[in-house]
């Protein structure tokens, strides 16, 4: 860390400190009492006091459903919360996202049944992308997810699958109190499980299809002493094999958690979380390559041979003919006879969790966190004959991030108010980069692979370098009013101040065609970002809640190229013209709702309308070796919807879910480009689908448990100007798992069988990755899984 950036950071910790130790706040829960508030949300009734509303479970007695958390101090409408038997039933490792596929509104696509791969996995809620939602694990903001991010870190690798405790998800306007760059759309927060009170462990072995394997090992240590200190540490390696083409798809992680209570209701935690992600991509496919050469066209890897032999024939010819590749119209084998793709990712996470009972009406909390992280992004890439005299290189984009946060709070009760005030601050400092890498000639070595090495027959030839310095300022304040019993009101806003300085300080003008890139600042600013949250229980079985709110996020930070920044635009002086024009994105977002309860059956029906201004996106023309990026300000969005979910229960044991969701989602706009102007107004988002319907079913007897999921996604509009779309689909999974209490002086031993895409149905599953075409067709979608079957089995002791 540079010792001004280590000065900095100290100086503004030492600020916020000073200044939370002025503010008021709203009373917290203590820490012994969250833990037991976990344990009663799945209470079959919602108990009514002045005052205080406990959580309450939309299943009256099976445990495989979602259910509904009203927070018990501040009511931001009501939050779906994915208990963790629903986690169980997918296999052990998989994308805790894929879990929130089960909630309406929310659409979770990947190229692999883990949904580990960030280039081929992609999460919709209400029409809003990943990057426009704010997620935490344990207090931590994740930011931006998606694929080489630099301002921010991929759930897969911010914490295992297994150590997660609870999720919570808010699809309105998410609290003012969530620290997020990126919010626009809803929150969804993590929290990690505590270290168990008794010495003892867990270990799972899982295997799957395509030799996949998959193993977690987990110890904890107990009560250490009379104060209670005690810690967990796990371990987890996911190694699965492609089901299209060579490669692997390999991750290993280490978590760690320490616990240390102070006195009856204050604790510290402290955690820590280590991930490398090494693995082969899948290619980007198009409409015309499907429709012409087939749902499998893997890369050529490790076909070196084959490779160069067509990047000699590309050096000469852009439309080589090329057996298995070519005949089809409009498709060239240069786009789609690549060598190979893939990507290396190296985080550390790791932080402080302060909670404080000050007094029994004042509590103090405080997050203190750092994250570092590398990356490498590659795929093969053709060489000018020109200048290169070997065919074949290896592109790579070099990726760099530190963060260094801290978010304190103070909450304080007084009477029927509950308020709080906080602040977060962020530092961020990021590079990105892209070099070519010598491939040898053929015959003169093994080639470079995509996950690296790459400097085996040289140093790679640099083609740009970027680098910024990102700060952020949040600060917000709420009251949360209980006006009667079962009727409460919040009411609060946040202000938001988001710097990112620098820009590009390499360039490869040859290569880039730009004598200048982008560089400069960018400011998103909002002095006033409201919130206001009605919530009645009218009795034990009917909610209603209103949720009005408004968000914006900061501009997004990335290298030239295709991606949504304007950072990415072709040279200095388009980035100042739009610079001139530009406005961050914001999103206001009306919610309403009715719950009903009640033993047998649970009802839940909402309607919203979100309207999205100014929001930046890149339109892809051109090819994927050639792209051209044109960031766009799509001016006015507007989603309208309404989700509905019915669970019923008429057998102990026995769960049936089934849930539709409908949004509208257009461009309210035309919108002029450079490059002319595009008729938008009235045409429908891309990339998300109109309708969705859900179903599950859910079976346990004794120590036995079955369950079956079917997912239907409608029709998903690939261009922005509707010309080009794909068509709807189901995906279906199912299940079962038997737990033992005690087998051979082992207790819990698990024992499960899952099968993903169980009919085997062929569908597109992530859109856009390199950014949608403004007409017709682009290479930029990837297919989904076909089946595939996985067993394991668990024991603790």
């Amino acid at each position: 860390m540079p010792d001004a950036l280590r000065r900095h950071f100290l100086l503004s910790s030492v600020v916020m400190f000073s200044w939370t130790g002025l503010a008021y706040g709203q009373s917290a829960v203590a820490p012994h009492a969250r833990e037991m508030s976990k344990k009663q949300s799945t209470s079959t009734a919602l108990k009514h006091r002045a005052g205080t509303h406990k959580k309450k479970s939309m299943m009256a007695q099976s445990p495989e459903t979602l259910s509904v958390r009203v927070n018990r101090h501040v009511s931001r409408g009501a939050e779906m919360a994915v208990p963790k038997s629903i986690m169980k039933q997918y296999v052990p490792g998989t994308s805790p996202y894929r879990a929130l596929d089960r909630m309406p509104g929310v659409s979770f696509m990947s190229t692999d049944p883990f949904g580990i791969d960030s280039f081929g996995a992609n999460l919709y809620m209400r029409g809003f992308f990943m990057n426009q939602l704010g997620v935490t694990v344990d207090g931590v903001p994740l930011n931006d997810q998606t694929y080489q991010s630099v301002a921010g870190m991929s759930l897969a690798s911010a914490i295992i699958s297994d150590d997660i405790d609870s999720t919570t998800v808010s699809q309105g306007g998410g609290g003012v109190d969530v620290p997020s760059t990126n919010t626009l759309g809803g929150t969804i927060r993590f929290e990690s499980s505590n270290p168990n009170d008794k010495l003892g462990g867990k270990v799972s072995q899982g295997f799957g299809s395509y030799d996949s394997y998959r193993t977690y090992i987990r110890f904890d240590s107990g009560r250490l002493n009379q104060s209670g200190t005690k810690f967990y540490t796990s371990y987890a390696r996911t190694d699965a094999g492609m089901w299209e083409g060579a490669g692997r798809q390999f991750q290993q992680q280490v978590d760690a958690k320490l616990v240390q209570p102070l006195g009856e209701r204050s604790k510290l935690s402290a955690f820590f979380n280590w991930s490398d992600l090494q693995q082969w991509n899948y290619p980007d496919l198009s409409a015309g390559i499907i429709q012409n050469l087939g749902w499998r066209v893997p890369h050529l890897y490790p076909d070196y041979k084959r490779a160069y032999g067509v990047a000699q024939q590309c050096q000469n010819n852009p439309n080589p003919t090329v057996p298995g590749y070519s005949g089809a119209p409009g498709i060239s084998s240069c786009q789609t006879a690549l060598y190979d793709g893939g990507q290396r990712e190296i985080n550390y996470m790791g932080g402080l969790n302060l909670d404080l009972a000050l007094t029994d009406r004042l509590s103090w909390h405080t997050t203190l966190y750092g994250h570092s992280q590398t990356g490498y992004y590659s795929y093969s890439d053709y060489e000018d004959p020109t200048s290169a005299e070997v065919p074949l290189s290896e592109e790579v984009w070099q990726n760099r991030q530190e963060r260094y946060g801290i978010s304190s709070s103070l909450r304080y009760h007084l009477g029927r108010h509950h308020i709080e005030g906080g602040i977060w601050y962020e530092n961020d400092n990021q590079q990105a980069g892209v070099y070519n890498y010598p491939q040898p000639a053929l015959g003169q070595g093994a080639p470079l692979k995509a996950i690296g090495p790459y400097t085996t027959y040289g140093a790679g030839r640099q083609r740009y370098n970027f680098e910024w310095r990102t700060n952020v300022v949040q600060t917000h304040i709420q009251d949360t009013v209980n006006i009667l019993p079962g009727l409460t009101f919040n009411a609060g806003f946040r202000s938001m101040i988001a710097q990112t300085s620098g820009g590009a300080n390499a360039n490869d003008a040859d290569w880039t065609g730009a004598s200048q890139l982008p560089n400069g600042t960018l400011n998103a600013t909002r002095a006033f970002l409201p919130h206001f949250n009605l919530d009645w229980h009218l009795n034990r079985q009917n909610e209603f809640y209103i949720d009005v709110a408004e968000n914006m996020r900061a501009y997004e930070v990335s290298g030239y190229g295709v991606a949504n920044s304007l950072y990415s635009v072709q040279d200095q002086a388009t980035f100042q013209q739009q610079k001139s024009v530009a406005k961050p994105s914001r999103a206001w977002t009306y919610m309403g709702g009715y719950r009903f309860t009640s033993h047998f059956v649970q009802l839940d029906a909402t309607v919203y309308h979100s309207t999205l201004l100014h929001q930046l996106s890149a339109a892809a023309v051109g090819t994927l070796t050639n792209p051209v990026s044109q960031v766009i300000d799509f001016g006015r969005i507007s989603m309208t919807g309404a989700n509905g979910m019915i669970t019923v229960m008429p057998l102990p044991g026995l769960s049936i879910t089934n849930s539709l969701s409908y949004n509208k989602g257009t461009y309210d706009r035309d919108v002029n480009t450079p490059n002319g102007s595009w008729n938008l107004k009235g045409k429908n988002i891309v990339n998300y689908p109109a309708w969705m319907y859900k179903t599950s079913v859910a079976y346990s007897w004794r120590g036995a448990t079955v369950h079956f999921d079917a997912n239907y996604y409608g029709k998903r509009y690939y261009s922005y100007l509707n010309d080009t779309s794909v068509g709807s689909y189901w995906v279906a999974n199912t299940g079962m798992s038997y737990r033992f209490k005690k087998l051979a002086g082992v207790r819990d031993v698990v024992v499960s069988f899952n099968v993903y895409n169980l009919f085997n149905n062929k569908y597109i599953s992530t859109m856009g990755e390199n950014n949608n075409p403004v007409q017709g067709d682009y290479q930029s979608m990837q297919r989904g899984s076909p089946r595939q079957f996985f067993g394991t089995v668990s024991a603790a002791f």
